[in-house]
């Protein structure tokens, strides 16, 4: 797939935007209404990044920036 981590297999994640308008309840409102609902997609932080292999071999992966930060990564 085009936009999965290849070293932890992170990929989109889909969700919503809730659009709220009012006061609440508790600060003396009426309350809450929702007005609007739109879908959308998490997605992750992909970097294009030369990677050394336990080989030896040096190739360019897909990875995502947590697996940069934690290490499961050596740059060539």
């Amino acid at each position: 797939m085009a936009r999965e981590c290849e070293m932890c297999g992170k990929k989109p994640v889909a969700g919503r935007t809730i659009v709220r308008h009012g006061i609440p309840k508790k600060k003396g409102g009426i309350g809450l209404h929702t007005t609007g609902i739109t879908a959308r997609r998490f997605v992750p932080n992909l970097q294009n990044v030369r990677v050394k292999l336990a080989s030896g071999e040096i190739t360019h992966m897909r990875v995502c920036t947590r697996c940069l930060r934690a290490g499961k990564v050596v740059k060539a």
